[in-house]
């Protein structure tokens, strides 16, 4: 049976060999204009990377090569009894690019399971960090701290060959994703659990296995991992974590640091906290009108209220996506299924019923439905798991699984460092005035 290695090897021999066909005969054809907007705005709707591993459509939501959520979740391969997709199944599809059997998801995760030891110097790294520090700090610097075990890094110092930097670059992500659910677990216990810290149990499937490192047996906690890593793995590659991740690597960093720097790029307020926020905001309401169960009209009030106080509604509204985010419809099926009667998680479900209507009337809203933020905290909430600031942990660990696979993809495309030009307001002005053509030739 051929190994991880030698699937992907194969599958990037011939991606390698199109692309360069592709490039021969339509390299100089253009893909699109650029607004001076555009420029100032974040770069928004510039197609200006290739990213193998998943695709946003506006409409129909992320698709993991192909496959959409609802698919995936009828397709990847389950544990004994279980009903949600495992994660190591996802990770396979987004490397290889085929869907994978029972036999090679059993494959990944015995595979994570033999690299999943941590180092103790990492422990005593987390262990220096104040009590206070936030999840995430001690998150990057978990991963920062693994750095010393980088296959990249010291056969770069050997003189690697160019054309090996992919092997190694699937060595230390393999590495990294299976101790991820080690340091965040680990994190997790010492900052809230008082360092009462629970050690992995090699039976378990990756998730599984996170669910119980955090202190969570029950078997709906575990499915619910398991969701939660598959929907959280990729949204396409021009999102900061992505985005992020690829540019570092693009400067042969190895993966450690190019994943922590798309972890810092994670715990930002506009990306990765937004989960911690919406749960935030949920109690905020419940507590300002003094109830569990608010009524519709209740929350209607309330959000009116935010909106004319400049703020804005946690959960609502996404970069690309004009429609209800399929991770969102997702976890809201988990809920009915699991825990139809909590009243956090109601809430949740009239809050989807009230803003949209709300953000529609104010007419300069492109996307008024919720994003997969909108309920992941509601649902941890329910199992006991509280401490919101952790959440983004979580969507770490997932998130690793599609910017690493896509990272490798880098490498072994032989994708050279990223190189935009940039030009100042000035130079603008003189364009304006046609003095100067800031766009080259």
């Amino acid at each position: 049976m051929a190994t991880l290695k030698d699937r992907f090897k194969e599958k990037a021999t011939d991606s390698a060999a199109e692309i360069k066909a592709i490039l021969k005969e339509h390299g100089s054809k253009k893909i699109g204009e650029v607004q001076l907007s555009q420029a100032y705005q974040g770069m928004r709707g510039i197609t200006g990377l290739v990213s193998e591993t998943s695709l946003l459509d506006a409409h129909e939501g992320i698709r993991f090569r192909g496959y959409s959520i609802p698919e995936l979740q009828e397709k990847l391969p389950k544990v004994e009894g279980g009903n949600e997709p495992l994660p190591e199944g996802l990770f396979f599809l987004m490397l290889i690019g085929e869907l994978p059997t029972k036999e090679d998801v059993a494959d990944v995760t015995q595979i994570l399971q033999r690299r999943s030891h941590v180092p103790n110097h990492v422990f005593d790294v987390l262990d220096a960090f104040p009590p206070d520090t936030h999840p995430m700090t001690m998150f990057v610097s978990g991963i920062m701290a693994l750095q010393t075990e980088s296959n990249f890094a010291r056969k770069y110092a050997e003189g690697m060959n160019k054309k090996d930097y992919w092997e190694a670059a699937l060595d230390d992500s393999l590495d990294l994703i299976a101790r991820l659910p080690r340091i965040a677990a680990y994190i997790y216990r010492r900052k809230y659990k008082k360092d009462q810290h629970i050690q992995p149990n090699g039976m378990l499937d990756w998730a599984g296995n996170l669910a119980h490192m955090l202190g969570f047996n029950n078997e709906s906690f575990k499915e619910l991992m398991r969701l939660y890593m598959t929907i959280h793995a990729d949204h396409e590659g021009g999102n900061v974590s992505a985005h992020t991740t690829h540019l570092v690597g693009s400067a042969l960093s190895d993966p450690y640091l190019s994943l922590a720097a798309g972890m810092n790029g994670l715990a930002g307020p506009l990306h990765g906290l937004a989960n911690q926020e919406v749960i935030k905001w949920i109690f905020e309401l419940r507590e300002k009108l003094q109830t569990e169960s608010p009524t519709k009209e209740q929350i209607a009030s309330y959000v009116q209220d935010t909106l004319k106080e400049g703020k804005v509604v946690p959960g609502y509204g996404h970069a690309v996506l004009r429609k209800t985010d399929p991770r969102f419809t997702a976890q809201m099926e988990f809920g009915k299924k699991h825990m139809p009667e909590d009243p956090l998680v109601q809430t949740v479900w009239n809050v989807y019923e009230v803003v949209p209507p709300i953000l529609e009337s104010l007419g300069k809203v492109k996307n008024p439905w919720p994003n997969v933020d909108a309920h992941s905290g509601a649902l941890l909430v329910h199992y006991g798991l509280v401490e919101y600031d952790f959440y983004t942990v979580l969507f770490g660990v997932s998130r690793s699984m599609g910017v690493l696979a896509s990272l490798i993809w880098d490498r072994a495309l032989g994708f050279p460092i990223e190189r935009p030009k940039s030009v100042t307001t000035e130079l603008v002005k003189k364009w304006i005035k046609g003095e100067d053509n800031i766009w080259g030739d």
